[in-house]
């Protein structure tokens, strides 16, 4: 035999074998003792970093990180062209036109994702821009989609991802137009014989981001899901005399947290919240779309966590391919956790799919912005060492401010050492020496902070089941001002006042649910009540997404379902059919919400229209909190920083939460003012805080819900921010001025009292025990939530205090329950579960 000829056999022989099942079961065999090979993790937690390969890979990224500012994965980037965006009316519009233009690739990292949610508004009139339907066409048409969610655990929390996932993948089914063209992977596994020592339960996947064709990147606060959606005015009432098509938030996208939290999402049944008495809790978020070349950066971080979860669940489903990315090939395609094994199962597929350099950022520089992508991540999260270079960005920004330091957060749970154990990050002590640096200079400066008045948690804060929401407030005190190694106290043990630095506010809103004299006619007649009728109206306009929860053939559910829905179509017929017989076939006189009263020009509630005797009125007037979802610094009017990340442990270490985050500083300047003395603003955090106050103050007018004509509805690649330039846009121009300090807290004052005096808005500094909360909001049924506490006010006096609210401001209660103990050591709250409330 010649030599070389015998390798050339068996090589032969090993091609022959390929094609039997023998072959198979080897592989098979081989993918089995993989899997079983797994259990040796529950004694080997250092698995992913223990080969010589796994550390060559751990030192190449450390090298690179160590390169970096802020230690990020991800280096600063000129020429970057960034849009923000604030609340979701003006978001979720612009990601419908982005998505509708994608031609080749779409990444979605979300925590929730509801394939139901409506981009554009009011839902019966674009339903062809429910989030499902948009990702349909665009897969129909060729396009490649790619989304990964948090797999939540069903017991703790109630996204269902299950759900999200079977919806997508039934868009389009085999032999149809797009089949295969949706992937959705959901992550971590909780199945303890497929992924045993990798399971995680305590943390969560919270980044919300979107990357489309390479070209343009959508990162911020908001998920695609259902609540998230709003403008500026934060309507809560959703009842409409005129007609439920005009309804803006179908199904389970109307909701109230302090309420009822959502429930089984797959069906908008289980939300039981009737609109007809109960106002939604509103939902302030802030987001960015970029173009340049901070997108590749974001697009590397998906990337990463795709391959990684292909490793960690699906690495023996054909159904899920490796991605290989440009710039991250041959030896570094370990930076994004390739792997080819000897029996790889799934594809390679390169992205993007056209040559990079296509790309208009990749050519030449977009914008002004500098910009850089920083994360948090970790082993569990992304198969890596641990990165938290979202703490330090905040750490190192807010420590080098001169001037002020402006937050908008979800939580404020943050130390100042290493004494306020379980809370590590060090955001805290950053602002305690940006503050004593500044008061020992002599130099005004403000951290002013806003964040919800009780994290968004169904229950009465009295009850046992609310144990976990009160330690997040206990711990949230404790870092702002109560106890020595507090904000405030470490501020004050170097000799300067903590009052003339920091300042905590919330948010809150009102409305009238315009539960029409008529209206009650109508259901009295009908024999319906609105809230069936709301249901009839999400069945019609949701339910083709909403019941397709598998990837199964009809069954007999499917039947009882449709039979369902002919019941409630019925009991519509039935509603509508008394329209004219009570007078609602003529235009009604009251308007389906007074919220736009709290902003500019918005008229008072005391000219507001009502069909009807205005003592009955009294009863439909609501408040509630508004939700603070965004994860916003300002610093300076120089720099943003704006993500998925909260200000506590969770979203800073690292080690818990997955997050993604964006560092800003536009070196586009203009002229303005810092307490009174010239200034040379960026033109990105200056304009985005002089929105972000002017809606606060009520210095802007109400949104008008057909966002087509709105430039800032539109992708970065559209066009450029409106900055919505006038006098209140100039009086807003310097943070420190006294007159509109003045304006800021006298609207947060007045507006606290109203709230106070009309609903007995909790928290408030006037319940420090739990004997005072019962004595300030009696538990009474004739006390509906949110509702008017006094029902003997004379109308009149109602509308007239509501005239004084303007904007949303109110101040944080810091005394609240501060006698009390808010989070006694218990099953609920111990040593091993404290780290989830921090």
């Amino acid at each position: 035999m010649a030599p070389g000829e015998d390798s050339r056999m068996f090589a032969g022989l090993r091609d022959k074998l390929k094609a039997t099942n023998l072959y198979d079961a080897k592989v098979g065999a081989i993918h089995l003792k993989n899997k079983v090979g797994k259990f040796g993790n529950l004694i080997n937690p250092n698995h992913r970093h223990d080969e010589e390969h796994e550390k060559l890979t751990d030192e190449k990224r450390t090298r690179i990180a160590e390169s970096h500012r802020f230690n990020s994965f991800a280096p600063e980037r000129d020429g970057n062209k960034i849009k923000w965006y604030v609340d979701g009316q003006d978001y979720f519009y612009a990601v419908s036109v982005a998505l509708e233009k994608a031609k080749e690739t779409i990444y979605i990292e979300d925590w929730w994702l509801s394939p139901e949610l409506f981009l554009r508004r009011p839902p019966y009139f674009n339903q062809e821009w429910r989030l499902d339907q948009v990702l349909k066409r665009r897969a129909e048409a060729g396009v490649k989609i790619y989304i990964i969610v948090y797999k939540e655990v069903a017991q703790a929390v109630s996204c269902n991802s299950a759900h999200t996932k079977h919806a997508l993948h039934a868009l389009c089914p085999e032999g149809t137009p797009g089949h295969g063209n949706i992937t959705v992977m959901r992550h971590p596994d909780h199945n303890v014989f497929e992924n045993a020592g990798d399971m995680t339960f305590y943390w969560a996947h919270h980044e919300k981001f979107i990357v489309i064709d390479y070209e343009m990147a959508f990162i911020g606060g908001l998920d695609l899901c259902f609540g998230r959606w709003d403008n500026r005015q934060h309507p809560l009432s959703d009842v409409h005399p005129a007609g439920v098509q005009n309804e803006m938030f179908p199904g389970q996208d109307f909701n109230n947290n302090r309420i009822l939290d959502f429930q089984t999402v797959e069906d908008w049944k289980s939300n039981e919240l009737s609109k007809a008495d109960y106002g939604r809790m509103p939902w302030h978020d802030v987001a960015m779309c970029l173009i340049g070349d901070c997108v590749y950066d974001i697009a590397e971080h998906f990337v990463l966590r795709w391959n990684f979860v292909k490793r960690d669940k699906y690495k023996r489903s054909q159904g899920f391919d490796w991605l290989t990315m440009t710039g991250r090939e041959g030896e570094n395609e370990d930076l994004v956790a390739v792997q080819r094994p000897k029996h790889p199962v799934g594809k390679y597929i390169h992205h993007p799919l056209s040559p990079l350099e296509n790309r208009s950022w990749a050519q030449q520089q977009q914008g002004t912005v500098h910009a850089q992508v920083v994360r948090s991540s970790c082993d569990w999260s992304s198969g890596i060492l641990t990165e938290h270079s979202i703490q330090n960005a905040y750490c190192e920004v807010i420590r080098n401010a001169e001037h002020f330091v402006y937050i908008e957060n979800q939580f404020f749970i943050t130390a100042t050492g290493e004494e306020q154990y379980p809370i590590h990050n060090t955001i805290g002590r950053a602002i305690v020496d940006a503050c004593v640096k500044a008061g020992k200079a002599g130099r005004k400066f403000r951290v002013i902070i806003v964040i919800p008045a009780i994290p968004g948690f169904a229950g009465d804060l009295r009850d046992d089941a609310a144990m976990g929401t009160r330690a997040i407030m206990d711990y949230q005190f404790k870092s702002i001002h109560r106890g020595e190694h507090s904000i405030f106290e470490q501020i004050k043990a170097q000799g300067v006042d903590p009052t003339q630095h920091v300042f905590v506010f919330n948010l809150r809103s009102y409305d009238r649910l315009n539960k029409s004299p008529m209206m009650v006619k109508q259901e009295e007649k009908s024999g319906v009540k609105y809230q069936d009728v709301q249901r009839a109206e999400a069945e019609e306009i949701m339910a083709e997404g909403l019941h397709s929860t598998t990837d199964q053939k009809p069954t007999l559910g499917d039947q009882s379902h449709n039979e369902e829905k002919e019941r409630l179509m019925e009991q519509k017929r039935r509603f509508e059919a008394q329209r004219e017989e009570v007078g609602l076939d003529q235009e009604t006189t009251s308007t389906d919400s007074i919220a736009h009263t709290a902003m500019l020009n918005g008229g008072k509630v005391s000219e507001q229209k009502w069909d009807g005797d205005l003592e009955d009125e009294k009863q439909n007037f609501v408040q509630e909190e508004l939700y603070i979802h965004g994860k916003l610094l300002i610093v300076d009017d120089r720099i943003v920083i704006c993500g998925s990340s909260n200000i506590n442990d969770r979203s800073q270490m690292g080690l818990h939460d997955s997050e993604l985050s964006i560092v800003m500083e536009d070196y586009n300047t203009f002229d303005s003012l810092m307490d009174g003395q010239p200034f040379q603003a960026g033109h990105h955090a200056a304009t985005l805080r002089r929105l972000l106050w002017r809606e606060h103050l009520g210095l802007l007018p109400a949104q008008q819900v057909d966002a087509s004509k709105d430039p800032n509805a539109q992708p970065v690649d559209v066009c450029p921010n409106d900055i919505m330039e006038g006098p209140e846009y100039e009086f807003v121009a310097d943070p420190l001025s006294d007159k509109v300090w003045d304006m800021w807290t006298g609207n947060a004052t007045t507006n606290t009292q109203i709230f106070r005096h009309l609903f007995r808005a909790d928290p408030d500094d006037n319940i420090k025990t739990f004997d005072d909360y019962e004595a300030f909001l009696p538990r009474h049924k004739k006390f509906k939530q949110g509702h008017l506490h006094d029902p003997f006010m004379p109308a009149e006096e109602v509308r007239q205090k509501l005239d004084q609210i303007k904007g949303h401001l109110v101040w944080m209660q810091l005394d609240f329950l501060c006698d009390a103990p808010m989070a006694e050591k218990g099953l609920q709250v111990n040593a091993y579960t404290e780290s989830i409330y921090t």
